[in-house]
């Protein structure tokens, strides 16, 4: 059966991508296959005759399954703008058991899978739905990545409390120290490793220098 986590964040920018392909080069130590799978991109470059997003590529980099490209990440959009208004700009109109068809075909080639969301947990996919609905339909566990700035208790809190109120597996959180002189960063971190009950904390990090996950 494959393993498959959704990487979420308190915000945009707080190191998703980061983790997610950490995760990835763990399992692969391991010897099992691994692919990462972004849903849902904004903001891509043409680059030698090809459209490309930064992220996106970096869970390609990191992932040792090969798999065609629209399965990795169904929808990319030009514009690093919140998913869905690109998705409005552009005409199309994101739907969940698009990613959901393509993320089963992956889980079919890999024996772990990563699934990277975009921005927060409750990010709009399209008039009805968020990334919320897409996890209750891929049905698998959730990793937060905190950003530790200033407000990130509440950020953190908040969505932890999104997470499990909708009964899904909240499997753990990751610290991101995302300024480095930050003031009493380590009493925020205390603060969420004693409200942040509901799962462990799985690694603490300083911007992009992060510990090994542990999972």
């Amino acid at each position: 059966m494959t393993q498959a986590y959704f990487v979420t964040g308190t915000d945009t920018g707080v190191g998703k991508t980061y983790v997610a392909c950490q995760l990835l080069r763990h399992y692969a130590a391991q010897g099992l296959k691994v692919v990462g799978m972004k849903p849902v991109a904004a903001g891509r470059e043409f680059v030698h005759g090809a459209w490309v997003n930064d992220d996106v590529q970096k869970l390609i980099a990191a992932s040792n399954v090969v798999a065609p490209l629209e399965l990795i990440n169904p929808y990319c959009f030009d514009e690093a703008i919140a998913p869905h208004i690109a998705a409005q700009k552009a005409g199309v109109e994101m739907k969940i058991e698009v990613i959901f068809n393509a993320y089963r075909k992956l889980s079919q080639l890999a024996d772990v899978v990563i699934v990277e969301g975009a921005g927060g947990f409750l990010v709009p996919l399209n008039d009805k739905e968020t990334l919320a609905d897409l996890v209750a339909t891929l049905g698998i566990p959730v990793i937060v990545v905190v950003g530790i700035k200033l407000g990130c208790i509440n950020h953190a809190l908040l969505t932890a409390e999104a997470v499990t109120a909708r009964g899904f597996h909240f499997y753990g959180w990751v610290a991101n120290q995302l300024d480095p002189n930050m003031s009493v960063a380590n009493e925020n971190i205390a603060t969420l490793i004693e409200r942040l009950q509901a799962a462990p904390m799985l690694a603490l990090g300083l911007g992009q220098a992060k510990n090994q996950i542990v999972v």
